[in-house]
């Protein structure tokens, strides 16, 4: 069997920004390059970051410093990116990387060739590995999680973050008496736009704002906003039958992160791509 390694499956062309640029900016690159991480370096192109649009979503909660409650194009990137990002080595395999990111929970390795930023390994980089070399290994049954965290499609966006932070999970299933409604992942808020009802202008983010009664004249709260106003609807599901490196491909296929397995008509766990990169080996 010929080795892989890294450098034959990582994403070589790097999306950068630089540390002295704001969050408006990191924003709009993803949007542009339909990505969710932007690598931040410093003066001499060396990365001291990352960003990504869960980083977004938790770090611009309007609860503490003054700073949160900025425009997102008067907040500099240092304040919301991950310094020290983790590097893998551009000869490590795919199961190195994988092991990494499981171990260090994150979505993505900078690679380095040396002292060289060389690219980046994603989870959909190694869930494409995973697709093309890890047919018939495991069934989706073996790999998913059973323990989905839902919420239905009347509660509040306050509570589906804070289901989110606090299972540190990237995205929960709406459901109604059992049945799978919606999906709700970290993109849908972090790119979110609504219609204030009162003015009608749209109001970027408004799940972050979160005033004091003295302050309710001038913004409205997010209180009427619900799970149903945001959640993704007519979600593709699998069944704990079907070969995982099918479900891989749905994943690819549909630029999706997460499959709620059904069967018989009731919710019976979630696959991901971090449960399906737990399988490379």
């Amino acid at each position: 069997m010929v080795t892989v390694d890294i450098g034959s499956i990582m994403t070589d062309e790097v999306v950068v920004m630089d540390e002295t640029q704001q969050v408006a900016y990191a924003r709009n690159l993803m949007l542009r390059h339909g990505i969710s991480r932007v690598v931040v370096v410093d003066a001499d192109g060396k990365p001291v970051g990352i960003v990504t649009e869960t980083d977004i979503t938790r770090k611009l909660r309007v609860n503490g410093p003054d700073w949160k409650r900025r425009p997102i194009d008067k907040i500099s990137i240092r304040r919301v990116m991950t310094e020290n990002p983790i590097t893998v080595n551009i000869g490590d395999t795919p199961r190195d990387a994988a092991d990494l990111m499981l171990r260090k929970d994150v979505g993505s390795l900078l690679v380095m060739d040396g002292e060289e930023l060389a690219g980046i390994v994603t989870k959909k980089d190694l869930l494409r590995f995973f697709k093309d070399r890890c047919a018939g290994r495991w069934k989706v049954r073996d790999l998913m999680t059973e323990d989905v965290k839902t919420v239905t499609p009347n509660h509040t966006l306050s509570h589906v973050i804070s289901v989110m932070e606090e299972n540190n999970i990237s995205r929960v299933v709406v459901t109604d008496n059992g049945t799978v409604e919606g999906i709700i992942t970290s993109e849908n808020l972090s790119f979110a736009t609504f219609e204030d009802p009162e003015r009608g202008i749209p109001v970027e983010r408004i799940y972050f704002i979160s005033r004091t009664s003295e302050d309710k004249k001038r913004v409205r709260t997010i209180a009427m906003l619900t799970a149903g106003d945001i959640m993704t609807e007519n979600v593709i599901t699998v069944e704990p039958s079907v070969d995982a490196s099918e479900a891989a491909s749905i994943m690819l296929e549909n630029s999706i992160s997460g499959l709620p397995v059904v069967e018989d008509g009731e919710l019976v766990g979630i696959i991901t791509k971090t449960d399906i990169i737990s399988g490379i080996q």
